[in-house]
């Protein structure tokens, strides 16, 4: 006859239950504010679930990193954040984890390693993976820990993450919590394998499919895989089978996908019943009610005193602060001449021999040395870590880069061609331009993406876009495109000592360019244009190529009398408009030239701010030669039509001097 089964740890049991009921009281809570019309936005509660955030982060300490989603109230609050500063949060008050920028899907609290939740499924999968790399890069013995629901592992991220992770062996736990539904969609009917923990031994990790409503057995499994991490034994997949008893977010109605029956069901399950049942410590366990309800009720108080966030701190934060300040060279003369793509193979190794926090992520950079010579003979000085090949997954490791970020090294993301990167173009946007504005400048953001663009060599359609204007649109980054060698490693510089997010965009047809290039410790600030040319009559504003080509015309111009100024603003975001201004009352004409297509593009903004800051320094039309509106051609009879040419820009500024 069997035994009665033992009773668990007794401080254990009080712990894990104390945390549950921090959980599930707060959300109660939050629910009725909810109804009260304290919560202005979303709310996603987490009961039902307590036991699989209370379970993992149990062993985690304030270095390890928790990345979260939309439902995460439970993962901050079992990782430590005081229920003050989460019901402060969702009262949108200037005492919230996230200083009221975040409300209920965004909650950020470094200090304790809460790294932040996402209203965007997945991308915690891949911040995971970047934490778990700086964990390699740095040698700090941290664990980092993915939350998400079961809709996130029909997400392309969960493949990329989970194949990063193995291949490379990152300290990461990731934990799927199944309830059953995303939003509304059942996972029996959205997903051909209903078992998450079995698709571990796909990617060569070890996954488990755990009772999610087991508080003792997630503990002692999670704590298991912990350990693993920890040792250098590589990455865990959980899959913990729960039911979330509230609605998807509060207010939405909830049983036109499912039943009140089911729900009352999946309550008689819930896992602070079943503790209570297990341990028996009714005497102890009512204490901790006691004084968890105490807690709540004091945090509500708190959040409803504090006070909203002041109006002009709404700007703050998109942006390092303060900015890093470097005076602007005098000159870039040198005696020595090197090619563009030998002068940012400088600027990197320079860094990267006296930076260890930097590192470098992409196809073929490794030892090959990257498609364009980007990082050539780097990999024998550093190894693969810091030169690290990538599987073709640019959504993944461009959102391993913002975790790594978040947790303290520099990556450098190299994605050969600016189209390439597209795939990951929502880690871009959502994520790593976001990042320091929605934790309040707490996180800072130090990644460089670098690639190539431009029309040339017939590449056609997937190899030549430019796309400066998209990201040039994009509050939180920086956007730089460099023309000559000079500035090409200047800026490179720069970007690598910067805590801003960079996209730092290279023409494939200058690549080879040669110019001067100071030798030793050569940096130029963001948002300083040059002047290119000097000139009298007109001013010409362009980037990339079109400075050369804008230049291989002047001679032939200065001969017909014609004088042109050449512009070359270095950075679109920020941009110099002061050089651009200056320019124009000097010579009251303006032509811009821009390879991509004008419409709502780069050669736009250059019109506008003249437009609206210049105009009575003009003597005729702003005027702007660009690209055809069309995808890029193969064939050379039809790429040399969709650009901007060097006899039609000298026709451009003949015509400008009859205006």
């Amino acid at each position: 006859m069997a035994g009665k089964p033992a009773k668990p740890d007794i401080e254990l049991s009080k712990r894990l239950y104390r945390t549950m009921q921090i959980i599930r009281q707060t959300e109660e809570e939050l629910a009725r504010c909810h109804q009260a019309g304290l919560v202005h936005g979303a709310c996603h509660t987490y009961v039902g679930q307590e036991a699989i955030a209370t379970g993992v982060c149990a062993h985690l300490s304030p270095k390890d990193v928790v990345f979260s989603t939309h439902r995460g109230h439970g993962h901050a609050l079992a990782k430590g954040m005081p229920p003050a500063e989460l019901m402060a949060e969702l009262f949108g008050r200037s005492t919230g984890c996230s200083q009221g920028r975040g409300g209920s899907m965004h909650l950020f609290s470094p200090e304790i390693g809460m790294m932040g939740t996402s209203g965007i499924v997945a991308p915690c999968i891949l911040q995971a993976c970047g934490g778990g790399y700086s964990s390699k890069i740095l040698g700090n013995g941290t664990v980092a820990v993915a939350f998400f629901g079961d809709g996130a592992v029909n997400n392309g991220a969960f493949h990329e993450g989970l194949n990063m992770a193995s291949i490379w062996k990152l300290p990461v736990l990731f934990v799927c919590e199944n309830n059953q539904f995303a939003t509304e969609v059942p996972f029996s009917y959205s997903s051909g394998n209903p078992s998450v923990g079995s698709r571990g031994a796909a990617y060569g990790m070890p996954g488990h499919e755990l009772d999610g409503n087991d508080v003792l057995e997630i503990w002692r499994v999670a704590g298991e895989a912990v350990s693993r991490a920890r040792s250098g034994g590589g990455p865990t997949l959980l899959e913990c089978k729960t039911y979330r008893t509230r609605a998807h977010a509060e207010g939405m109605g909830d049983f036109t996908y499912r039943t009140k029956d089911d729900v009352e069901d999946w309550k008689k399950k819930s896992p602070i019943l079943r503790l209570r049942m297990t341990a028996g410590l009714d005497r102890d366990f009512d204490a901790i009610e006691a004084e968890v309800a105490a807690i709540v009720r004091e945090a509500r108080v708190f959040a409803e005193t504090s006070p909203e966030p002041a109006p002009e701190t709404a700007t703050r934060h998109v942006y390092t602060e303060p900015p890093r300040v470097v005076q602007v060279p005098a000159s870039a003369s040198s005696n020595r001449t090197m090619s563009f793509s030998q002068a940012t193979l400088e600027a990197l190794s320079e860094e990267m021999a006296v930076n260890p926090k930097i590192w470098v992520m992409g196809e073929g950079i490794g030892k090959r040395g990257g498609n364009f010579t980007t990082t050539k003979g780097l990999y024998d000085l550093y190894g693969p870590e810091r030169l690290c090949d990538t599987p073709i997954c640019e959504r993944g490791f461009v959102g391993l880069a913002c975790g790594a970020g978040m947790t303290g090294t520099r990556p450098v993301i190299d994605f050969m061609f600016a189209d390439f990167v597209l795939d990951g173009i929502g880690e871009i946007v959502n994520q790593i331009a976001k990042m320091q504005y929605m934790s309040s400048g707490r996180l800072k953001m130090p990644v460089l993406l670098r690639g190539c663009i431009g029309i040339g060599h017939s590449a056609a359609t997937h190899h030549s876009g430019s796309y400066y204007a998209l990201f040039g649109q994009v509050p939180g980054l920086r956007v730089v495109v460099p023309s000559s060698p000079a500035d090409a490693k200047g800026l490179l510089k720069h970007a690598l000592r910067c805590d801003d997010p960079v996209v730092f965009l290279e023409h494939r047809e200058i690549l080879q360019v040669k110019g001067p290039v100071p030798e030793g410790d050569f940096e130029i600030p963001f948002g300083v244009g040059r002047v290119a040319r000097e000139g009298r009559h007109v001013t010409v504003v362009a980037l990339a190529r079109m400075v050369h080509l804008v230049a291989s015309v002047c001679d032939e111009l200065e001969r017909e009398g014609i004088s042109v100024e050449i512009i070359d603003p270095r950075t679109v975001s920020p941009l110099d408009t002061g050089i651009i201004l200056k320019s124009v009352a000097k010579t009251g004409r303006l032509l811009i030239v821009d390879e991509p297509p004008g419409q709502y593009g780069f050669s736009a903004e250059i019109a506008a701010a003249v437009a609206d800051a210049g105009f009575d320094d003009l003597d005729a039309p702003i005027r702007r030669l660009t690209g055809a509106f069309c995808p890029t051609p193969y064939s050379p009879s039809l790429e040399a039509v969709v650009v901007p040419s060097d006899s039609q820009i000298a026709s451009a500024i003949r015509e400008m001097m009859k205006e």
